[in-house]
């Protein structure tokens, strides 16, 4: 039978509605009764006795908030009488001993990926083209009206219509019945296989809003993504526009790639629009010399790779009160599976780990990497506050209506997608992974600003977790949409690739989820399963914006 309340932790004194609770319903637990106060919906909680105000109030083994007016056992918390409230965090001690997942299953598993030089493997082998200023972002969007049709790469369309028979034979003098019966439909499928370049996946356009008039930092920061995404895993190639007297310029980004891959030798070309004759002769020259890097990045093909070699990054979007106790801790089991298997895992959105700091500060290898979280931590929580705000603004509307009241309680949820293993490296935006096991990198909590990041620091696969429907992927990096409830799953087919819903309704264990998001990986990274997100062309990307606009 299915449970209609869910105590997480021991030590809280909250407990989640599986199941709408209707008031005065009284509903036992562990040998104690509640009778519900006012009513409950699915995903919100109650308390588990009598507070008064200031009373603390905790979830998931940890504090994350007080009361702010008398709460009676059985009554739901809401933002009317409970606030935000986090323990701090300090150094502490190294709680580094973990207990692995068995993963024996995959010992010998391969995924069928893309070799580079540098022994990096990809998931997918794309070619990017990228504008270094936004004043570039028109040519680039000429250049994908000119491109991707023509190659087969129109991924908004799952059908076409060969209006050229049409054409061909009304020009040949056929009449008005044989041009009705003429077939011009062309499914996906069909546009697929008419691909120039088989072994290329995509050609991909990268526009944005930066590169100039705003701070230094910004630009610069905007290059290192750029060489970020440049120099990733699933990138064959890469054509750079540039107009020549930005902020953002060539040299660099040319600085950064060198950083990271010093023997960097993928076709790459940088093209100044102030250098060239004629924008039409600018964007000729852009699309012919792509032209020939295509025909390079098309000899690469699939072949068996290690399961150590993939990047997969942990994400979670439109969150819902169900998310923290099904889809992030099932993909918390995936991460530590991968993990066991010597691959990588990086876990982002530094505001959504407000209140769970001393955990992760207590799991990081080594001092260095727990004061860089401690330090990138306090800094980030500082510049929020010093503009009239904080991270316990985080949580949306549409959180907070499905049962994340307070920005801890989303924390101490999200956190869950990262799992267990201890925390090998700590980076900051655009920072590479350069360590097997779990990274930590500092995004914001939005979600396109967060997946851009976690694709530029070398996520070659993402997992994006949603409650309430969060329709995004990423240009470089597929993503693997994860639904924490089996009603979302259902109204949203067309973008959830996997129902951890299944977990509330006891179908399925966390540890049986997250074995079945790790074959769905493994199948995406072998190129034998396509993302709901990847299919319909759902590339967002949005960098992060430090700075202030001048």
């Amino acid at each position: 039978m299915r449970k209609k309340i869910l105590k997480i932790h021991p030590n809280d004194n909250l407990i989640v509605a599986l199941d709408d609770l209707s008031n005065g319903e009284k509903v036992e637990l562990e040998g104690e009764t509640y009778q519900i106060q006012g009513g409950i919906p699915p995903k919100h909680k109650f308390v588990t006795q009598d507070l008064e105000v200031g009373d603390k109030i905790y979830m998931y083994g940890v504090l994350v908030g007080k009361a702010m007016q008398p709460i009676k056992k059985g009554e739901a918390i809401t933002v009317s009488n409970v606030k935000h409230d986090a323990d701090t965090f300090s150094l502490g001690k190294r709680k580094t001993e973990w207990n692995a997942p068995d993963a024996s299953s995959w010992k010998d598993t391969q995924f069928m990926g893309y070799h580079r030089e540098n022994e990096q493997v990809g998931v997918a082998n794309y070619w990017l083209f990228i504008p270094l200023v936004f004043c570039e972002n028109r040519n680039i969007n000429v250049i994908r009206e000119a491109l991707v049709k023509d190659l087969g790469y129109d991924r908004n369309r799952t059908v076409d219509f060969d209006i050229q028979s049409l054409i061909s034979k009304h020009q040949h003098g056929a009449s008005s019945d044989e041009l009705l019966t003429t077939e011009i439909v062309i499914t996906a499928e069909e546009m697929q296989s008419k691909r120039t370049f088989p072994n290329v996946d995509g050609v991909k356009f990268l526009t944005h809003e930066g590169g100039c008039g705003g701070t230094r930092e910004d630009s610069n920061t905007l290059c290192a993504l750029f060489a970020g995404y440049i120099t990733h895993p699933n990138v064959a190639g890469a054509t750079v526009l540039s107009l020549g007297c930005q902020n953002a310029e060539v040299k660099i980004l040319q600085e950064e790639i060198k950083k990271r891959d010093p023997n960097f030798n993928k076709p790459l070309y940088i093209m100044e629009q102030q250098k060239s004759k004629s924008e039409r002769e600018f964007i000729s020259a852009a699309i012919k010399k792509t032209f020939v890097g295509l025909t390079e990045a098309n000899k690469i093909e699939r072949k068996p790779a290690p399961l150590s070699k993939l990047v997969v990054g942990l994400e979670c979007g439109g969150s819902d009160g169900f998310s923290g106790i099904s889809a992030n801790p099932s993909v918390g089991h995936a991460a530590d599976l991968l993990v066991a298997l010597g691959g990588s895992v990086i876990l982002s959105e530094f505001p959504e780990l407000n209140g769970v700091e001393q955990e992760l500060t207590d799991r990081c290898i080594d001092d260095a990497t727990a004061e860089k979280f401690i330090s990138i931590m306090r800094a980030y929580s500082a510049s929020a506050e010093a503009v009239g705000s904080g991270f316990d603004a985080n949580p949306s509307p549409g959180n907070i209506k499905d049962g994340l009241i307070t920005d801890a309680i989303k924390s101490a949820g999200a956190a869950k997608k990262g799992g267990t293993s201890p925390v090998v490296d700590v980076l900051d935006y655009t920072e590479p992974v350069t360590k097997n096991g779990l990274n930590l990198l500092c995004t914001p909590g939005n979600d396109v600003e967060s997946t851009t990041g976690l694709a530029g620091s070398g996520a070659s696969i993402i997992l994006f977790t949603t409650g309430l429907g969060t329709p995004t992927g990423n240009p470089v990096a597929p993503t693997l949409k994860i639904s924490s409830n089996s009603v979302l799953a259902k109204r949203m087919e067309d973008i959830i690739d996997i129902n951890a819903g299944t977990v509330i309704s006891g179908e399925d264990s966390i540890n049986s989820k997250g074995e079945e998001i790790l074959d769905f990986i493994i199948r995406t990274a072998s190129g034998t399963y396509t993302p709901k997100a990847v299919a319909i062309g759902q590339d967002d990307f949005i960098p992060w914006k430090r700075g202030v606009s001048l």
